[in-house]
């Protein structure tokens, strides 16, 4: 792959006449150099893996568990007609003839018996305790009323739900061991020490085929696939197919570092992109399922975004873009009893860093309701650390990013940075649809080429701040911008309102 530079070579001339011998000796000397320098070249690694994973395998494959959950629903026409494949000649024939029995409601001697679908899915599972504690999907077992585990060695057991959740996609099930068969449990390894390229082995029921290993490795970590509020999948690409849903990824100790939910595919099978759970994210909200039947998740009350580069030098933010933006308090939420405010930019919580807006819901939702932390907040460019006791967040509940609706352009008055800016008046609230409680100047224009367009900034809006101070007529807009200009600062932090009094940040170039 590397190329190889050639040595210069001298030109050739007199040398060519030496004799043959000392040519000769000289030919021998270059070889031995050539010899000692290629020894002294380091020898390239080759990557191979582990040179049988089959005792692993072993070690670990009782206690995966196949899981069977069916629905019984009520069939729509009433008495079922046979499945046949959709298209077929056998298709028409059936639904003539069922419809003309009375099957589907009409024609008979009346009407017909409602009758029982079932609907049927098959997923994967592990055992996490011996005394009948297994451990899937949510999407595997979905709303079904008959659930069995089937062990590796075929034995079917009838199983009750513990609990489940929706936002991380877990449930948490309970069998009970039969006398003569002690199941067994595997432990949660920790997925943080997990690095890209280490080795793992999947095992689990695809298409129904129960046991199958496939190895591979940790392809990535952190990916959000925006399936859910708290996304932070281990990527791999050991082989995972419809049915692996819900069966453990095994590091090379045995240990379960995630669970396998969801592949990114365009053909339905593996492609080698799949995703799993981390156990780090999983193990707190297994334990509250196990412990309550529900999960009860850390509220901190804010409404934050993302620090961009632009963000990050208007906040005159040291280290560059990092941390999550607060853009909105909650009146009643913990984070304004401690003393949060709109503007502040939370670097840590709890010990640990924000490094992305993404980072803080994670973090809050796992750490345990009514617990007093530390947030590390950057203010005005100097950190501040403010204590928070943590509240419950609602199953209603939704980590708040900030809001981007924005209403319709229209005309103008006073201009800055691409905007026609007005005072608050009653036509404007009016016209607009503006909150009264809402307080600042009006965007009534914005020049598409501007960079505030390009902001998605939008007429109907209302800048709260300018430079994280409060403004509320034009003049004051321009008069701070004209102030951060002379301080040589090459953008400027917005607070912008919607009509309805959402607010968000935007940091806009003053070039």
């Amino acid at each position: 792959m590397h190329p190889v530079a050639s040595a210069p070579v001298a030109p050739f001339g007199r040398a060519t006449a030496q004799p043959r011998s000392r040519a000769r000796a000289l030919m021998a000397s270059i070889l031995i150099g050539a010899s000692v320098a290629a020894a002294a070249l380091p020898v390239p690694a080759l990557a191979k893996g582990p040179a049988s994973l089959a005792d692993l395998a072993e070690q670990v494959t009782d206690a995966v568990v196949n899981i069977s959950a069916s629905t019984t629903v009520e069939a729509r026409g009433g008495r079922a007609m046979p499945q046949v494949p959709p298209g077929t000649p056998f298709e028409d024939l059936f639904e003539e003839f069922f419809n003309r029995r009375g099957g589907r409601g009409g024609g008979g001697d009346g009407e017909a018996p409602r009758a029982q679908r079932k609907s049927n899915s098959l997923g994967s599972g592990f055992i996490i305790d011996a005394a009948g504690l297994v451990v899937t999907n949510n999407h595997v077992i979905g709303d079904a009323n008959d659930i069995q585990v089937i062990l590796h060695d075929g034995t079917k057991l009838k199983a009750e739900i513990v609990g489940k959740d929706s936002k991380i996609d877990l449930a948490v099930l309970r069998v009970k061991p039969p006398a003569d068969h002690p199941l067994k449990a595997v432990p949660f390894g920790d997925s943080d020490k997990m690095r890209p390229g280490d080795w793992v082995i999947a095992i689990g029921n695809p298409f129904g085929l129960g046991g199958s290993v496939s190895a591979g490795i940790v392809s990535a970590r952190g990916r959000n696939i925006e399936s859910g509020p708290y996304d932070n999948y281990i990527q791999t690409d050991a082989a995972i197919n419809k049915g692996n849903s819900g069966g453990p990824l095994f590091n090379m100790d045995g240990e379960v570092i995630g669970i396998n939910t969801a592949i990114l595919s365009p053909t339905g099978g593996s492609v080698g992109i799949g995703f799993a759970v981390p156990s780090g994210t999983a193990k707190p909200v297994i334990d509250q399922l196990r412990d309550f039947g529900e999960v009860r998740r850390g509220w901190l009350g804010v409404r934050i975004q993302n620090v961009d580069d632009t963000t990050a030098e208007a906040l005159n933010l040291k280290g560059g873009a990092r941390g999550a933006l607060v853009a909105g308090v909650d009146e009643k939420g913990p984070a304004k009893t401690a003393g949060i405010e709109v503007g502040d930019v939370i670097l840590k919580f709890n010990g640990a860093p924000v490094k992305a807006s993404g980072d803080l819901p994670r973090i809050v939702a796992s750490t345990p309701v009514g617990q007093k932390v530390d947030v590390v907040v950057v203010r005005k460019g100097e950190e501040v650390t403010k204590p928070v006791t943590l509240g419950r967040l609602e199953d209603s509940d939704k980590p708040q990013l900030a809001n981007l609706r924005q209403p319709e352009p229209e005309s103008a008055t006073r201009q800055a940075l691409g905007l026609n800016l007005s005072g608050m008046t009653d036509e404007l609230r009016k016209k607009f649809s503006i909150k009264d409680t809402v307080k600042g100047v009006v965007v009534t224009r914005v020049d598409p080429n501007s960079t505030a367009a390009d902001k998605r900034i939008q007429p109907g809006e209302v800048i709260v701040e300018v430079g994280q101070e409060a403004v509320s007529t034009p003049a004051e807009v321009t008069k701070r911008i004209d102030a951060l200009k002379k301080d040589g600062r090459k953008s400027v932090l917005l607070l912008v309102a919607s009509a309805t009094g959402d607010v968000r940040f935007v940091a806009v170039g003053l070039d």
